[in-house]
């Protein structure tokens, strides 16, 4: 819940960015989501852009494009009992909000959901809602299971896992790649990280499908409450085991790692365990899927990605711009503060929307044509500052292994039945994509 903003002088202040202005070349008429009803941007005042309705059924791009040019700063307005928030629209205007440490906070959460709701339970526990020096503290401990020899040993199983996915998705003759490719291929990746068994690995994909996203419109708030209880509490029952062990995985690093002489608590591991499972498995399977229906729409670049004049590296980066797996970030003003020219209170809330500033074209040539070898191309997918995405390192390398085995063992994809997207605040993506893809037997592994 918001505060009381009060009205005192605002304590620093951004100048405002350029307006967003036409290119002289030719922009692709064509928007990012075009299987999607577009949505005038005179309806805007009677959107709800909390409602994950909204996203999954509707196309937003004229709203995002109107926002950059007339009101990159909005205010929605309170909804009944639901409070009212800032939508920031524009790339430079995000940077700001991210790079503010000093009058912006994740703890009260760092989505619209628990911020427009009371506040995230996790605060002060997991990292992506934890600030100041604690957040320093938990985040240098987990940053010591990205060493470069794990992360070898999980691009190597990702190779062989992405390889197997795709021979069995080719060999069905008509798969969904939603769920028999994009859904293991991130999950095998940070379940390696985390030391989870792997006859628990499918359990724990349907619990993290279910905790910030469901299929179906209508599904009751109490199986994303449920979802995020019983992962928190696989975690905990995990950590228990791993104590005084000598893995090194991160679920051991956690529960053996000591801060000023003292162990992380039980709720910190649980919820740092949480925060891996969820940032590894969600932004990789959404990308990897969008990614697919992206080459399939879109076969010069296609066509571009076998060849090799797109490169893998840049193809990962423009996969990740263009699909917008987390489609915004939050945050909660702890001090007045000025943004591009609009004041902020004490206490209200700020949306920071990826979805809109990934396609901003004061820093994107072109933002909605989709380009394999886009450079430079610095989207807010893993946002920025502090609380960039420890989860960029798994993400990227999933990507890549899966672009890298399509054009390898892939000449063609065909979309059998249109695509099913989920519903969410904050995350983007499908649940079904059934694809047939067409072998390039050269390129299949062999034995």
């Amino acid at each position: 819940m918001t505060e009381t903003p009060t009205t005192e002088a605002p304590m620093t202040t951004t100048e405002a960015p350029k307006t967003e202005t036409p290119r002289t070349g030719p922009e692709t008429p064509v928007p990012p989501h075009q299987s999607k009803p577009m949505v005038d941007p005179a309806e805007l005042e009677s959107l709800d852009l909390a409602d994950p309705v909204l996203h999954a059924e509707r196309d937003l791009t004229e709203v995002w494009r109107h926002l950059r040019a007339e009101r990159p700063m909005y205010w929605q307005e309170p909804r009944g009992s639901q409070p009212g928030f800032w939508v920031v629209s524009r790339h430079q205007d995000a940077m700001t909000v991210y790079r503010d440490k000093e009058h912006f906070t994740t703890e009260g959460g760092n989505a619209l959901g628990t911020l427009l709701t009371g506040g995230d339970s996790a605060a002060g526990t997991m990292l992506a809602v934890t600030d100041g020096v604690r957040h320093s503290q938990i985040r240098n401990i987990l940053m010591k299971a990205f060493s470069p020899r794990m992360l070898h040993d999980i691009r190597e199983g990702l190779r062989e896992t992405v390889d197997g996915l795709l021979v069995a998705a080719i060999e069905k003759g008509e798969c969904d790649f939603a769920e028999d490719v994009s859904g293991s291929v991130p999950l095998g990746a940070i379940c390696d990280l985390l030391g989870v068994p792997r006859s628990d690995r499918k359990y724990l994909l349907s619990l993290t499908s279910r905790a910030w996203s469901s299929d179906h419109a209508d599904a009751p708030p109490e199986d994303s409450w449920t979802a995020k209880s019983e992962i928190l509490l696989y975690f905990a029952d995990l950590a228990a085991t791993r104590k005084h062990s000598d893995h090194d995985d991160v679920v051991s690093l956690l529960a053996n790692s000591q801060i000023e002489g003292e162990r992380l608590s039980d709720a910190e591991l649980m919820a740092n365990c949480y925060g891996l499972m969820i940032g590894g498995d969600e932004t990789g399977r959404h990308a990897i899927t969008g990614g697919l229906l992206a080459l399939k729409q879109y076969p010069e670049q296609w066509k571009a990605l076998r060849s090799g004049e797109a490169k893998l590296d840049t193809a990962v980066e423009e996969i990740l711009r263009w699909t917008v797996p987390s489609i915004h970030g939050g945050r909660a003003a702890t001090g007045d503060v000025v943004v591009n020219g609009q004041l902020i209170k004490a206490g209200e809330v700020v949306s920071v929307w990826i979805s809109s500033g990934n396609f901003d074209g004061d820093v994107f040539a072109d933002p909605y044509r989709f380009d394999l070898n886009r450079t430079p191309n610095k989207h807010l997918t893993f946002a920025h500052g502090a609380h960039f995405c420890l989860g960029h390192y798994l993400a990227r390398m999933e990507i890549e292994a899966v672009l890298d085995g399509l054009r390898r063992m892939v000449t063609d994809i065909e979309q059998t039945g249109p695509e099913s997207w989920i519903y969410s605040t904050i995350l983007h993506g499908m649940h079904s994509l059934p694809v047939s893809l067409k072998p390039d037997l050269s390129g299949m592994p062999k034995g």
